[in-house]
């Protein structure tokens, strides 16, 4: 496992793996982040919610505890919390 902090730390996720992915679980603090991908990935809404302005998108789509969303590998999406919010992520 490895800790890692983004966002001078408002931004805190543990890496590990899953029994066939690839997979972080973190907790994002109030804010507005930039985040790229390099591979596909999958997010889930643990607790809280993620407000996502995905890719080709013109506006933020509320995304609450048990919603998950989709981006594509080589993208950058946008994020708007307003609550803490905890997430788990996987990797394809």
């Amino acid at each position: 496992m490895q800790v890692n902090e983004y966002f001078d730390g408002k931004v805190k996720s543990i890496s590990f793996q899953t029994a066939t992915l690839p997979a972080t679980v973190g907790v994002m603090d109030i804010g507005e982040y930039e985040f790229s991908t390099s591979k596909k990935e999958v997010m889930t809404v643990v607790s809280g919610c993620l407000k996502v302005k995905l890719p080709g998108e013109d506006s933020f789509t509320d995304y609450n505890a048990g919603a998950d969303f989709t981006v594509a590998a080589d993208a950058t999406f946008h994020l708007q919390v307003e609550v803490q919010t905890a997430y788990l992520c996987t990797y394809e």
